[in-house]
């Protein structure tokens, strides 16, 4: 969630929108996890008190949740939008994460979550938050990040394949997990009749994993083509926001030469662009320096 929250002003070329709400509703979500966790153990005989209790929890969670989202989105409308390989990744992000909630959501009743527990809904469910969510943002950053890192850029081109083959194999090997395990697919278990309808479904996520490898595999020969021809980064190849870019890429090991002194939220955006301290003109209308 921070690393989507880096790349969606960069690449709108706006603030963030409801900053305090975002910092606010992460910590929020970090406290109300230890509170929603037994909505997977609704099954096991906890007694109607507490499965109340867990079902209140599992629903508020997703109240927090929801402020980030709209705020992402908010972040993104009205902006001057680049699509890079970051910004696709932390769009996919934000799809594939609200997709994981909302199935997340269908937990807190117990009598549906009675129906879903230990069959495929779980999987697929759990991927959408950790895959969809973790793996896209790690790799949003990597692409972002990268040329700070290292001085260079990763290959663009090679980098949007890259996403393309990893949303689709995503979708296509855990999408059909939804409906599989509401028909009843147990998970855990290496194979099954073949009279329960499930072939299609299961060679469709299986098809989805393949591509998954491709496309990290792409990405494993976009770094070491990009080590190769090495385009070179300047400090701020991302007309960013923060005190990061406001020096070389890759940083001197002593990172800062002087201490920088921080007045306002993405103060290195400001020292760049003064006038905007005024709101004049309007940060989501600037065109690409």
């Amino acid at each position: 969630m921070g690393i989507v929250s880096e790349v969606l002003p960069t690449f709108s070329r706006k603030p963030l929108f409801g900053y305090s709400f975002i910092v606010f509703s992460g910590a929020g979500i970090g406290f109300m996890g230890w509170f929603v966790w037994s909505h997977h153990m609704f099954t096991v005989g906890l007694g109607p008190a507490a499965n109340t209790a867990f079902t209140i929890s599992t629903m508020f969670i997703a109240v927090p949740t929801g402020v980030k989202i709209f705020n992402w989105m908010a972040t993104l409308w009205g902006g001057s939008i680049r699509f890079t390989t970051s910004m696709l990744f932390s769009i996919g992000f934000i799809a594939m994460f609200t997709i994981g909630g909302l199935s997340g959501v269908t937990h807190a009743v117990s009598p549906s979550d009675a129906q879903q527990q230990d069959t495929y809904y779980i999987v697929a469910h759990f991927h959408y938050v950790l895959f969809g969510g973790a793996i896209f943002a790690i790799f949003s950053g990597l692409y972002f990040w990268w040329p700070k890192f290292f001085g260079y850029f990763l290959n663009d081109k090679i980098g949007k394949v890259n996403f393309i083959l990893m949303m689709i194999g995503f979708n296509l090997q855990f999408a059909p997990m939804h409906w599989v395990g509401l028909d009843g697919m147990p998970r855990r278990i290496y194979t099954y009749a073949d009279n329960m309808g499930w072939e299609a479904s299961n060679l469709a996520a299986t098809l989805g994993g393949f591509i998954i490898a491709v496309s990290v595999s792409l990405f494993i020969f976009n770094v070491i083509y990009s080590m190769k021809k090495r385009v070179v980064a300047s400090g701020d190849p991302w007309d960013g926001r923060t005190l990061e870019w406001s020096i070389s890429s890759p940083p001197p090991h002593y990172n800062f030469a002087k201490l920088p002194e921080v007045s306002h939220i993405d103060d290195w955006w400001y020292k760049k662009y003064p006038s905007l301290l005024e709101g004049s003109p309007k940060e989501g209308s600037r065109t690409k320096s």
